[in-house]
């Protein structure tokens, strides 16, 4: 019923959580909130949100890779921002990677995230 992705192409969890889980019955998978964290060092990139926000969504997408799922199979997102007045070039980038029929999205914006991060992204893919 549940199947836990986990994929080096994306960031290890750097807490009590998966990268994501799958639900094998209902075709479904939950990623977890991510940061812009290099996979291969764990570090948080450096650079303004646009660049934050495409390491975020490439750490999204190897982890639906994983998952047996594409960013197009992605039904809902919700980001989270420190700071809403960089909205604009958060949402250029991410319209980058969602060109078409984009998912449903929430956006808000934070005290803080972990590691100093400007932005997390997580997400909810459906396999068809």
């Amino acid at each position: 019923m549940r199947e836990i992705t986990k994929t080096s192409n994306a960031p290890s969890a750097i807490g009590p959580y998966s990268q994501a889980v799958k639900i094998t019955a209902g075709k479904m998978i939950f990623t977890a909130g991510q940061i812009p964290l290099d996979p291969a060092t764990g570090r948080l990139i450096e650079g303004d949100i646009s660049a934050q926000t495409r390491r975020v969504l490439e750490n999204v997408k190897a982890i639906l890779t994983a998952s047996g799922a594409t960013l197009e199979n992605v039904v809902k997102s919700t980001v989270f921002m420190a700071d809403l007045s960089e909205f604009a070039a958060m949402n250029e980038v991410y319209g980058e990677y969602f060109p078409a029929n984009p998912p449903a999205r929430s956006t808000v914006e934070v005290k803080a995230l972990p590691r100093g991060a400007r932005v997390e992204i997580d997400t909810i893919a459906v396999l068809e």
